[in-house]
């Protein structure tokens, strides 16, 4: 709700604002949309929206954002009296910046506003179509990135000519660009998946197969899926953000996101024709991003992941209170230098000990209360690349797994619903109600427990359970963790006492 006593955020309010607020370095109301952005949430509009609004201000274009949410009408209705403005506010022991983002022009909801989504992704002024729908958000198997038929969405997709899914949306706008002799355009995906562009490719093409193999084909001439890698810290905006930001704007934003100061955007260079100056606004084009996207992965978003279970169960809220905690920092600094490191790539000119460094000292930022559940959510989806990929490569070369396995144990304690003083644990997974079941016929027995997770097949696969290392190591880690606690264990693993 809008405070009484304040005007909302909007274009003509832009002039108002105090001069210590940063604003669009161009006019807003003359930009023309050229980007149709899937799942516009607290991400995006702290991170590819904020490259798009620099690359503006240096380099003009028709690359304004349409932003399309799927899901819920809530963003919509925060955006859109506000002309598509809002704050991004970076938050850092060294103090606070606020900026105005002004490169989302237009904010529409799929639900009630299909004919105009429609509209917008067959226009040819379109040439990018950018995705942050999380994990979940691509109906497919995690273990073997192949598309999920048996999804309610995609059953849903392949019956009906109104797609729910973005697999299904993205298929339905080119398949209109194909029937209408217009040019195809690049789908960006800019979610935490591995190899993230060739994987929605080959999903939109299976998709697309399914329903016209002529269709397939021409997809794969005529539309790009260029690679990405994306890293900035985000958690969820709350009142209190929303009141501070409000005090220091003088109207009301009801779509403040707050972040951390760093960001950073590795982008695959294969786009189909033009696309924004992101790289003079800080982006890295480049020709293959595997190796940033493994050290993201496989570094912040593992430790992120291992500090979230664990640190949870250890009874800590948020991120920077598990950073506080030295034998938590020292799992994670002994995690990525021992099981991690060693299947890495390193990109060239990467000083690969200052990035992990750096990932501590941004994990303990205490102006950025990163929730731990916040992180813990859809595990299941995020598990087989942030961890079990790199478990699988560790394996194979005879390398060590331990504490990767007591990460995956915090995983398995986490999902069985009950914390270390009996309450209940609210799970946020595709596969909870799934979970819930397994738990519930374990009863507190980490083996059991444990041998039902790992028959769990979109989470492990077949070939990891068969790994008696794998699940010897995974199913002692979890028994200690039933034992001892999170915090002992972890301290336990590395030598620490607490």
């Amino acid at each position: 709700m809008t405070p009484v006593s304040l005007n909302r955020l909007d274009l003509a309010s832009l002039a108002t604002l105090p001069r210590a607020i940063a604003r669009p370095d161009f006019d807003p109301a003359r930009l023309e949309p050229g980007i149709v952005h899937l799942g516009i949430g607290a991400f995006h509009r702290a991170h590819q929206a904020v490259y798009t609004d620099r690359a503006l201000g240096l380099e003009p274009g028709s690359w304004g954002i349409c932003g399309v949410s799927l899901r819920s009408a809530e963003v919509r209705e925060r955006m859109a009296p506000q002309a598509g403005l809002y704050t991004v506010v970076e938050k850092s022991p060294a103090g606070i910046d606020r900026r105005v983002i002004g490169s989302v022009r237009e904010v529409l909801f799929l639900g009630d506003q299909r004919a105009q989504v429609g509209v917008r992704l067959a226009d040819e002024r379109i040439r990018i179509v950018s995705l942050t729908i999380t994990e979940k958000g691509y109906c497919h198997d995690p273990a073997t990135g192949r598309l999920d038929f048996g999804h309610r969405d995609i059953a849903h997709d392949l019956a009906s000519k109104d797609p729910v899914s973005a697999v299904g949306l993205i298929t339905a706008a080119l398949r209109a660009r194909k029937e209408s002799r217009r040019r195809g355009f690049t789908v960006l995906c800019c979610d935490n998946l591995p190899h993230n562009g060739a994987l929605l490719r080959a999903l939109v093409v299976e998709y697309a197969g399914a329903i016209d193999p002529a269709l397939a084909r021409w997809i794969e001439d005529e539309a790009r899926f260029p690679s990405t890698m994306v890293d900035r810290i985000v958690p969820a905006t709350t009142p209190a953000d929303v009141a501070e930001n409000d005090a220091a704007l003088g109207v009301h934003d009801a779509a403040t996101v707050v972040c951390e100061p760093f960001i950073q955007w590795v982008i695959e260079d294969d786009f189909l024709g033009e696309h924004p100056g992101w790289e003079r606004a800080g982006a890295q084009l480049v020709a293959e991003v595997g190796p940033f996207e493994a050290m993201k992965l496989r570094l912040l978003n593992a430790s992120h992941s291992a500090f979230a279970y664990l640190g949870y169960l250890a009874g800590c809220e948020t991120i920077y209170e598990v950073a506080a905690r030295p034998e938590f920092v020292l799992f994670m600094r002994r995690m990525m230098a021992e099981e991690v490191v060693p299947t890495l790539s390193v990109p060239a000119g990467v000083d690969v000990a200052r990035y992990e460094s750096d990932l501590i000292t941004r994990f303990g930022n205490p102006a950025l209360p990163h929730r731990t559940q916040q992180i813990a959510m859809d595990g299941s989806q995020k598990l087989p690349q942030r961890l079990l990929a790199t478990m699988r490569e560790n394996l194979a070369a005879g390398r060590p797994i331990a504490l990767l396995s007591l990460a995956v144990a915090g995983w398995m304690s986490y999902v069985s619903g009950i914390d270390e003083n009996g309450a209940a644990i609210r799970v946020s997974d595709p596969l909870a109600a799934e979970f819930a079941r397994i738990a519930s016929q374990c009863a507190r027995n980490a083996g059991r427990l444990a041998e039902n997770l790992l028959a769990v097949k979109a989470v492990f696969g077949d070939d990891l359970p068969r790994n008696t290392e794998f699940t010897r190591q995974v199913r002692r880690s979890l028994e200690l963790l039933f034992a001892e606690g999170a915090a002992r264990t972890v301290a336990r693993a590395v030598g620490a006492h607490v």
